[in-house]
């Protein structure tokens, strides 16, 4: 399943300014539903293509652009829950895995349950070897760079849109991957936990 109904945003009604000013880390989300115009929007704005030659909202070590962003869907209206994979050159998502699996990543979440309770999280994974093949053990460096700029980008993102997020970094890697049917040389870096804020 693939969705693709809109391009993304590049203006909005919050400046940057106001987005840095008011960007915390929420824990606490009503039940209510996003929407999957928000979500793509959010996705975009971790990884997503801003111009044809591949260029992304996020600045990469030599271009080798080693994250892999998904989505984990509950309670988003327009979407089946489920895994979705972010395949930012044509802007959709594609489904992965065909359950909710919120409850399950909260629990390898060392029970963190506002992974349970967000309507959706991105999940930020990354391919060592894209960047450490150009850059040697150094690329490891990059790639952790790099997955802050992502994450900042989903607040800020998330923040402009009414919503709020948390970056985890506390969970099981092996529990993780095998609950987002990740490919073996993929690995679990940050989970954010979308939502409105209570």
């Amino acid at each position: 399943m693939t969705r693709n109904k809109s391009k993304p945003r590049i203006n909005g009604s919050m400046s940057v300014e106001e987005a840095l000013a008011n960007r915390r880390s929420h824990r606490d989300f009503h039940g209510d539903a996003i929407s999957a115009d928000q979500l793509l929007q959010i996705l975009w704005a971790a990884y997503g293509y801003v111009q044809a030659d591949g260029l992304r909202t996020t600045p990469s070590a030599g271009a080798t652009y080693p994250l892999e962003i998904y989505a984990v869907v509950g309670n988003v209206k327009g979407l089946e829950p489920g895994v979705y994979r972010y395949i930012s050159p044509s802007h959709q998502i594609v489904k992965i895995v065909s359950k909710d699996v919120r409850r399950e990543l909260c629990k390898a979440a060392l029970g963190q349950s506002m992974v349970a309770e967000a309507p959706a999280s991105v999940f930020l994974g990354a391919v060592f070897s894209r960047t450490t093949e150009q850059y040697g053990e150094r690329g490891v460096k990059y790639v952790y760079m790099e997955i802050g700029h992502s994450a900042q980008n989903v607040y800020l993102q998330a923040e402009a849109l009414g919503l709020g997020t948390c970056a985890i970094g506390a969970f099981t890697d092996s529990s993780v991957k095998k609950i987002l049917n990740l490919p073996k040389n993929e690995e679990p870096l940050y989970l954010m936990p979308i939502g409105y804020c209570k």
